[in-house]
């Protein structure tokens, strides 16, 4: 049987599970943090890091908060799928 089918199976899941991964930690941070700024104690904590967030965003996408959070998705998404080419590279080799 071909290794090429488990390979390309593997590729695939390692690059979509690498894109969805940063966006769920950033959907996560702006969450806690905008949850966090209707708090009165923490109200300013909140906002700050709600910005703080938007800013980082911005800075990759051009001043685009949604672009940059594509940006880092499709980054990470490709450094999965070299990991995961690299991983198999080694496993082929050892057999």
């Amino acid at each position: 049987m071909s290794i090429l089918p488990h390979f390309i199976l593997s590729l695939l899941l390692a690059i979509t599970f690498s894109f969805i991964a940063p966006l769920l930690l950033i959907a996560v941070g702006l969450i806690t943090f905008s949850l966090m700024s209707h708090l009165p104690l923490i109200q300013s904590l909140g906002e700050f890091g709600c910005n703080q967030i938007i800013k980082f965003l911005s800075t990759f996408g051009d001043g685009h908060p949604l672009q940059g959070c594509l940006v880092i998705a499709l980054t990470c998404s490709l450094v999965g799928g070299l990991f995961d080419t690299y991983a198999c590279c080694l496993n082929f080799r050892s057999n």
